[in-house]
This record gives C-alpha cells, sequence and structure tokens, in this order.
C-alpha cells in the first residue's frame, strides 16, 4: 500500500508540473501575441513628424479624425540669454528657448519621443511629461547624458493641456533654470475654430544678485528653496512679450491662449486687463468656466483662456500678484487693431486735477538701483529705454507720448523736455510736482521719483529724446552720476 500511495502521489505531481508547465506556455504565448498585436496595430498607424514651435508661437490644430504615430524629436541645450536688459543667465532649455518647444497632438496617438542632449551641455536630463500615463511620465527612460539620444514611446489617453519638465535631480533646479514647456493634447472632436491662438508660460527664477543687477547671474539655491524670487516672467525674460514682441489680434477676433506655469514654486493669477475670459478651460481640462476675470494656474499646471477682442487698444497681460508684474517682470501685451466702439469703452469723458495726498514728490523704490556698468552705444541705449519705457512710462505718458490730457503731459514734440535735458534728469532722480507748461498747455501733477540705476535713467531719456518727434540727442551714464552727486534742486526749480 505505501509503495502503490508513493506511485500515485508521483503521477499526480508530475501532472500537476505538465499542467504547470504547459499554462506557463500558454500565458507566454498569449503576452507575446498582445505585445505583437500592439506592435502590428502602431506599424498600421500613419507616421508623422510634429510639429514643434517656439513661444508665443503655437502649431496648427489637429486636421484628422484618426490616431496616428507622431514622431516628436527634441534637444536640451544649455546657454546664456537674456533675462532682462544688461542681465543674462545660463539657462537649461528643452529646443534653446524658454519655455520648451510647444507641442500639439491628438488624443489616441501614439508617440514616439526622441529626447537628445546637446554634446555642450554639462549635465544630464531628461523629460517628465504631465500627458503620459506611466512611471515618472517619461522621466525614468529618457535620462539622457551629454551627446546621447533617449527614445521611449506613450499613447495619449487624456485630452487637455499638460506641462511637462525636466525632472533630473535637483529637480527644482532643472526646472528653475527654465527646462518647461507645454504639450495639448486635443479632443478627438478637436478644439472650437479660433482666429488667434498664443502661447505664454510663466516662471519664476532665482539669481545671485538683485533684479536688474547687470552681468551674466548664477542660480541662487537657498532663494529657491526660500521661495524668494528675483524675477517671474512670462515666456524666459523681462519683456518677451513687450513691444514689438507683443501678440496681436484685430477688433472682432477670438483668441485663445494656451497659458502654462512652470513654476517651480508660484501659482499664477493670470489676467489680462482690460478683458474678461470668456471660456476657461480650468487647469487645462474639461471644466469649462465663464466670463472669468483671473484664472489660477498652479505651478506644473496650465489654463486655457478664450476671448473675444471688441476695441482696440494695447491690453496687458499679468500676473495679478501684481509687484510680480510692474517689478519682476510678469508683463506681457496684446496690441488690438481697429475701429473703435464708443458704447463699449468711451474713452475719457471728462478729467480734472485731484490730490488728496498733496503735492509733494514721491518716490517709487526699484531694488534696480546701481551704479551705472559700461558705456553704450547711442543706438544701444534707444533699444534697451525703449523697454524701460514701455515698462515704466507707457501707462502715463502713453504708447505714442502723447500723454494724458490735463494730467500727463506729453513727452511728443516736448518743448520742456528738449529744452534742458539736465532738469529731465534731476526730474527722474528726484520727482517733480506742481504746475508746468509743456507745447503751451499746463499741468498740475506729481511725478514720483524712480529708483532707475544711472544706466538706465541715460537710456530711457535717450530713447524719449530721439523718439516721438523729439530733436534727439544723448544722455550718458556719467551725466547722470555727475547730477545725482549734486543736491536735490529746489521746489522752485523742480517747477519750472
Amino acid at each position: 500500500m505505501n509503495n502503490f500511495k508513493l506511485k500515485v502521489l508521483v503521477s499526480m505531481v508530475s501532472v500537476a508540473l505538465a499542467f504547470s508547465a504547459c499554462g506557463g506556455k500558454v500565458n507566454e504565448q498569449s503576452s507575446s501575441s498582445s505585445a505583437n498585436q500592439a506592435s502590428s496595430a502602431a506599424s498600421r498607424l500613419p507616421v508623422i513628424e510634429a510639429v514643434l514651435t517656439q513661444a508665443p508661437n503655437v502649431p496648427p490644430p489637429v486636421a484628422r479624425n484618426y490616431a496616428a504615430k507622431i514622431v516628436v524629436n527634441m534637444e536640451t541645450q544649455e546657454k546664456v540669454m537674456r533675462m532682462a536688459d544688461g542681465v543674462d543667465y545660463m539657462f537649461w532649455t528643452f529646443g534653446g528657448q524658454v519655455p520648451g518647444q510647444f507641442m500639439r497632438i491628438r488624443e489616441g496617438d501614439e508617440v514616439e519621443f526622441n529626447l537628445s542632449n546637446s554634446p555642450d551641455s554639462k549635465m544630464p536630463h531628461n523629460i517628465d511629461l504631465h500627458a503620459v500615463t506611466g512611471p515618472g511620465g517619461g522621466a525614468a527612460s529618457s535620462f539622457t547624458s551629454p551627446g546621447h539620444t533617449s527614445t521611449f514611446s506613450f499613447k495619449a489617453l487624456n485630452p487637455g493641456l499638460y506641462v511637462y519638465h525636466c525632472a533630473t535631480a535637483p529637480v527644482g533646479m532643472h526646472i528653475g533654470n527654465g527646462m518647461y514647456g507645454l504639450i495639448l493634447v486635443e479632443p478627438k472632436a478637436g478644439l472650437p475654430k479660433v482666429d488667434r491662438e498664443y502661447y505664454v508660460m510663466q516662471g519664476d527664477f532665482y539669481t545671485k544678485g538683485k533684479y536688474g543687477e547687470a552681468g551674466l547671474q548664477p542660480f541662487d539655491m537657498e532663494k529657491a528653496i526660500k521661495e524668494q524670487p528675483d524675477y517671474v516672467v512670462f515666456n524666459g525674460s523681462v519683456g518677451a512679450l513687450n513691444g514689438d514682441k507683443a501678440i496681436t489680434a484685430n477688433v472682432g477676433e477670438t483668441v485663445r491662449l494656451f497659458v502654462g506655469n512652470g513654476g517651480p514654486n508660484l501659482v499664477s493669477s493670470f489676467h489680462v486687463i482690460g478683458e474678461i475670459f470668456d471660456k476657461v478651460y480650468v487647469e487645462g481640462g474639461d471644466l469649462v468656466n465663464k466670463n472669468v476675470q483671473t484664472t489660477l494656474v498652479p505651478a506644473g499646471g496650465a489654463a486655457i483662456t478664450e476671448f473675444k477682442v471688441d476695441v482696440p487698444g494695447t491690453f496687458i497681460m499679468v500676473d495679478h500678484s501684481i509687484f510680480r508684474a510692474f517689478n519682476k517682470g510678469a508683463l506681457g501685451m496684446l496690441k488690438v487693431s481697429g475701429p473703435e466702439d464708443k458704447i463699449i469703452y468711451s474713452g475719457k469723458q471728462a478729467d480734472k486735477v485731484y490730490l488728496p495726498e498733496g503735492s509733494a514728490a514721491q518716490s517709487i523704490r526699484n531694488p534696480a538701483a546701481a551704479v551705472a556698468t559700461k558705456a553704450l552705444t547711442k543706438d544701444e541705449q534707444i533699444a534697451l529705454g525703449q523697454n524701460l519705457y514701455e515698462s515704466n512710462c507707457l501707462a502715463c505718458h502713453q504708447a505714442k507720448g502723447e500723454g494724458i490730457p490735463h494730467a500727463f503731459p506729453p513727452l511728443a514734440k516736448s518743448d520742456y523736455l528738449n529744452a534742458d535735458h539736465n532738469r529731465s534728469v534731476d526730474i527722474l532722480l528726484h520727482g517733480r510736482s506742481g504746475p508746468i507748461t509743456v507745447n503751451g498747455e499746463t499741468y498740475d501733477s506729481v511725478m514720483p521719483a524712480i529708483a532707475l540705476n544711472n544706466d538706465q535713467i541715460a537710456n530711457v531719456l535717450t530713447y524719449v529724446l530721439n523718439s516721438f518727434d523729439n530733436k534727439g540727442g544723448q544722455i550718458t551714464s556719467a551725466q547722470v552720476e555727475k547730477r545725482r552727486k549734486l543736491p536735490p534742486p529746489s521746489v522752485n526749480d523742480i517747477h519750472m
């Protein structure tokens, strides 16, 4: 009996092992078959090379109603670029600019992503796309040393507007140096048609020097940890969307802004002064909010805003944590051309002087105030001065220097300005209050002292003197320094 039982037991174990082995073989074959089917399905998709654009431009809408295999080729680069006038920074980039290139695909697309790291790079980089379903959003699969290319694939399962960024340690430093961008996964039905689309992305930067301090500024880890940025900017630098770099539209057109926030730390309160968002796709997803004044965009998040422009003018885009806009750089422009509609917006209908705080000259502090750095040519001064004018003077003295009647005197064809250049320097240094006569008209208002540095005062005045049909001239940094060392002019002198 014992031998019989043993034989039965051995037989049962043998059958079980054989069954298990057979099952394992079936599972392996099934898994292999599924993989082959998936590979075969992907091979049947049409192959399209992705169109990548630099901000503020956006690739054209997806015009197809079927999935495709999208091939994305992107390079990381480390390069010195302008942070502000006279200020350079070693940016780490996707595609050579901050923010990184905009990608536009369709829900259901299968993406082959090729990430190359420039041989000139000092650091390895990778990419974490928030549109990816998978560990690290692709970060582990895309870790790339200088001079190498990594390839991975993913399927776009969810529509929406998503941030991508570098996730190589220290992650905050890579993002803080500018390594972020946006990828749009259009829904299968597409987005509603609009007339204009633009790409705007905010970021906060941390430099050893204070805001405006000249020269090549290195990253400051301590400030970053404390979340105390020196710069908060749109599209990678102060003035990136100002002046002749402003985005544009015509009256009656609909505008769609793809708004991202790379962070690494701050939440953006995105607002367009003088406009109301007809629609906001909250956090870049399906939820649509209507008639919105200001929308929050979290660090590492995005939003889509849409609005119709009804009247002409320059509309200012800001982070409405407002000192970031006017003191750290988070300010851009949308210039709208076309006929006026006085019913929608009349313009000024009445004006009178009202000075409840008294007539004493006031002062606007600016941490950029410093001693002049290097001599510039007149043309260089004019170019830099234009940016300063648009950031500091345009609101009161207007885009063409025409001023505001009965309140702020014109700088265009200004007899007052052209008569005495030193007087103009003194006004910027010390402020001015009380009545003056410009081009035969009397104005009684307050000009606050703005603590610009010597270079900045020289540049903005040189720009004004050579613009708006003025007589020309050049103010030097040395001239400003000389006036700075003199006692402030008396009240009577300032009022002249």
